[in-house]
């Protein structure tokens, strides 16, 4: 699922060309992108004018007035412009007063979605991750006692953290996955902030991590996936320690750290070798 910095990189590929634009019709080869309100919105979009196109989590907010449209990817969703290979369309925005003539919902599974909202509060989100303090994050994180991974992943704690930049930022911070948040040592707390942050921004500069599906507005693929260090590396040497890379199950996601790099703190007991 396209992440904090993918959908930030899609932002800004399309707001160039959509801010300013009118949208003439919205045309659908699946209603199922509109959860059942597909009338209602191909209505309430059509001539109107998009003012502007941000990101809240992972969510793409195209403002037109009154109201938002929210797009959410889901898992292979993807928005692009004048495309002529798109291979599952699901929704055209047909644009007038625009350098592009259609924008294309391409979405292979059908997880994707639109939605018409008043604000944002609708979606009840946490802070995002490049906009809490470091004190207001450690605050947050010592007062829940889950697993920090699983919290990490939690919207309504921080909106826009996914597996990849998660695993990333953990193995920066030098913490292991199934630590308590409430247990993470306030120094700790800082470094992880410090490295979530560091993390997002160095995948929005290079584009986001394509490691499916995903591309921008443009149809380009990011290029983050090179950097990382312990996702999607199972079994591969640490860049760090030379460490064998693991990968668990935490909360139901695959989640890869270094056992050496990221100790298991006192009273965990780290999965055995080879868990899936």
């Amino acid at each position: 699922m396209p992440e904090l910095p993918e959908v930030e990189t899609v932002v800004r590929t399309l707001a160039p060309r959509l801010c300013g634009s009118v949208i003439a019709r919205i045309a659908t080869t699946a209603s199922r992108v509109f959860r059942g309100r597909q009338k209602e919105i191909e209505a309430a979009l059509a001539g109107k004018r998009i003012l502007e196109v941000r990101r809240h989590g992972k969510n793409i907010l195209i403002e037109l007035g009154t109201r938002l449209l929210r797009i959410h990817l889901g898992m292979t969703g993807k928005l692009l412009f004048d495309p002529v290979n798109a291979t599952h369309p699901r929704a055209t925005l047909h644009l007038r007063n625009s350098q592009a003539r259609v924008l294309v919902f391409d979405d292979p599974r059908h997880f994707g979605r639109f939605e018409l909202i008043e604000d944002v509060s609708a979606l009840a989100l946490g802070p995002d991750p490049l906009e809490i303090s470091p004190s207001e994050f450690t605050q947050a994180l010592h007062a829940r006692r889950g697993p920090v991974k699983s919290l990490l992943l939690n919207q309504a704690f921080l909106r826009g953290m996914g597996n990849i930049y998660t695993d990333e930022s953990l193995f920066q911070a030098r913490i292991h996955p199934l630590t308590p948040a409430c247990a993470v040592p306030p120094e700790k707390a800082k470094a992880l902030h410090e490295a979530m942050r560091r993390v997002l921004l160095e995948a929005i500069e290079q584009g986001g991590s394509s490691i499916s599906d995903y591309v921008d507005a443009e149809g380009r693929e990011g290029a983050f996936q090179s950097q990382h260090r312990v996702y999607g590396r199972e079994g591969k040497p640490c860049s760090r320690c030379g460490e064998v890379i693991r990968r668990i199950v935490v909360g139901q996601r695959g989640t890869h750290y270094c056992e050496r790099c990221q100790p298991a703190p006192r009273g965990i007991r780290s999965p055995v070798a080879g868990a899936k």
